[in-house]
C-alpha cells in the first residue's frame, strides 16, 4: 500500500471521529501543532527513527511531549508509532487538514507580496478569491517576496492569480517585442 494511501486512511479515521464529536476545529489546530513539532524538530525525528529505543519508550516520549493535545490526536500519533509509521505523521496531518478544509469550505492559499499583509488586506483577498473558487473563505499564508516589485501573486492549489508588477512588466515586454 502506498504511503499516501496509509496517510489518507489514518487521517480519514481521525476526521470521522472529529466530525462525530464536533471537534473538527480543535483537532485541526492540534494536528497542525503536531505536524509543525515533528517536521521542524530534528531531534524528535531522530528519536522516532531510532532503532535503539523501544516502541514503549517512543510512546512515552510522545505522550509527554504532546500531553496538551486532544486525546484523539495523541492516540492517532501513538498508533502510528506502534505500527512503525513514523514517516507518515506529517502526511496524516496534511490529509486531515485537507479533509477539514473541504468540510468547512476553506481553501489554503499562499499570497506572495512585497511586504506583510494587514488583516484588512487578508480579509479582502480572502473574500474576493474565495467567491471565485466557490469556497467560504481562504486560509492565507503570507510570503514576503521582494522580487515582485509590487502587487501580489496568489496561489490556491494549482491555480495562480498573478497581479504582481514584475509579471505585468514581463507581459508588456513580450507584447512590445512581438
Amino acid at each position: 500500500m502506498s504511503n499516501s494511501m496509509v496517510a489518507k486512511r489514518y487521517a480519514l479515521a481521525l476526521f470521522q471521529i472529529a466530525k462525530e464529536q464536533k471537534l473538527i476545529d480543535e483537532i485541526e489546530a492540534d494536528v497542525r501543532v503536531m505536524k509543525e513539532v515533528v517536521q521542524y524538530n530534528p531531534e524528535l525525528k531522530a528519536v522516532l527513527k531510532s532503532a535503539k529505543l523501544s516502541i514503549e519508550s517512543k510512546k512515552a516520549i510522545l505522550s509527554a511531549a504532546f500531553s496538551t493535545v486532544n486525546g484523539y490526536v495523541l492516540n492517532t500519533l501513538l498508533i502510528l508509532i506502534e505500527r512503525h509509521r513514523e514517516d507518515e505523521i506529517t502526511h496524516v496531518a496534511d490529509e486531515f487538514v485537507e479533509l477539514a478544509n473541504v468540510e468547512i469550505g476553506i481553501a489554503e492559499a499562499q499570497v506572495y507580496s512585497t511586504r506583510a499583509l494587514t488583516d484588512v488586506e487578508r480579509n479582502l483577498l480572502s473574500t474576493t478569491f474565495a467567491a471565485k473558487i466557490g469556497k467560504r473563505a481562504l486560509r492565507i499564508e503570507n510570503i514576503v517576496d521582494s522580487n515582485l516589485l509590487g502587487g501580489v501573486r496568489l496561489r490556491i492549489g494549482n491555480r495562480i492569480y498573478d497581479g504582481s508588477l514584475s509579471s505585468k512588466l514581463a507581459r508588456l515586454q513580450r507584447k512590445l517585442l512581438s
